[in-house]
């Protein structure tokens, strides 16, 4: 240790600043490529996750279609089977329209037209620019 200090002060300033220099752009180098080989990982970790979820959705549609299936049999104990799945597709139609309309009142609700705050915070500004330019004049 102290044979470093005594190094370091045999050197001039110029040389101490290239070697930082040297020393700090090796640093940044070794910095990103460690941020990008952890950036690199997660995204395969992602891909492998969102892989997985498909593969689950599609086999929840299958158990899906299966229960379609069990409940019209179901039902074409008690009536013909073309009116058993006639009943279960208008159950899953208004379902479906159910779901359908409510979520499009979500999204009505969630974006207005126009960004209304940020069109009020921009007026606001705008007023405040006249009255500091309209004060600064002699």
């Amino acid at each position: 240790m102290a044979q470093q200090v005594d190094d370091l002060q045999d050197r001039s300033v110029p040389e101490l600043m290239r070697e930082l220099a040297q020393e700090t752009s090796t640093l940044v180098r070794q910095e990103l490529a460690l941020a990008k080989a952890e950036v690199t990982q997660t995204a395969k970790r992602t891909g492998i996750g969102i892989g997985e979820l498909g593969g689950a959705a599609l086999i929840g549609l299958f158990a899906l279609a299966c229960l379609t299936v069990c409940a019209i049999a179901a039902l074409a104990l008690a009536m013909p089977v073309w009116l058993a799945a006639l009943v279960v597709a208008a159950v899953y139609g208004a379902a479906a329209a159910f779901l359908g309309l409510s979520g499009k009142r979500q999204i009505t609700r969630a974006m207005p037209p126009a960004p209304e705050q940020t069109i009020e915070t921009v007026k606001e500004d705008v007023e405040w620019a006249k009255t500091r330019i309209s004060s600064a004049k002699p």
